[in-house]
């Protein structure tokens, strides 16, 4: 019963995590509908490979080396403030470049695959990159996990975290990808990557700041 009332609370808790704006869902959002639908489903997938890595972390003490190390959590905050200042330049920088929309369904297995690849390691890096999910994760699992669990649990808790934050940015992913916010996209995508990268350099920038008040 206790293990069963902490599984319940930690997804809950991770699940509104997830759905709440931030960098993973402009980044999910801009591939799903400047790329293709299969590079969208991709990034998601990373950040479901993202949150599975932060829940096992999580579970071997995340929290409490955090806690140990305080130094650690300004390193995070600084190279994850700089990678999410880096996407946003990027995207600053090709607002104005004509982009069209990718057409894999006649190219070679290989490239769809290399391109896909290239996708989901985007969505790895960008989830891995907020520190901001690392204490959430450390501290949820803190506050919920009972004193003494079973392997069972640790596997479902982990798949359990997969599903909820792939599953969130599947549907994201595959919402975007459809003809009518394509074509929104196309229309005002000077507009819309100036947006995007602003917030994305924005967000990095806070990051870096705080770091420096830790």
């Amino acid at each position: 019963m206790q293990e069963f009332s902490a599984f319940l609370g930690i997804v809950l808790a991770i699940a509104l995590g997830a759905v709440s704006p931030g960098p993973s869902f402009v980044v999910v959002a801009r591939t799903a509908v400047s790329a293709s639908r299969a590079d969208g489903l991709a990034v998601a997938l990373g950040m479901g490979a993202g949150g599975v890595l932060f829940a096992a972390a999580a579970l071997l003490g995340l929290h409490g080396l955090l806690l140990a190390v305080p130094s650690l959590y300004v390193v995070l905050k600084v190279l994850g403030g700089l990678y999410l200042a880096y996407l946003g330049i990027r995207i600053w920088r090709g607002a104005k470049r004509p982009l069209p929309i990718a057409d894999l369904s006649g190219s070679p297995e290989a490239r769809r695959f290399a391109t896909q690849f290239k996708s989901l390691a985007l969505g790895l890096t960008t989830q891995l990159s907020n520190p901001k999910a690392a204490i959430v994760y450390a501290s949820v699992f803190a506050a919920f996990l009972p004193t003494a669990q079973s392997a069972a649990f640790d596997v479902a808790i982990v798949s359990t975290v997969f599903v909820v934050e792939a599953g969130w940015y599947v549907v994201v992913a595959l919402v975007l990808s459809s003809e009518g916010p394509r074509r929104a996209y196309l229309r005002y995508k000077a507009w819309i990557d100036r947006a995007a990268g602003g917030l994305m350099m924005a967000l990095g920038a806070k990051l870096v700041s705080s770091a420096q008040a830790v």
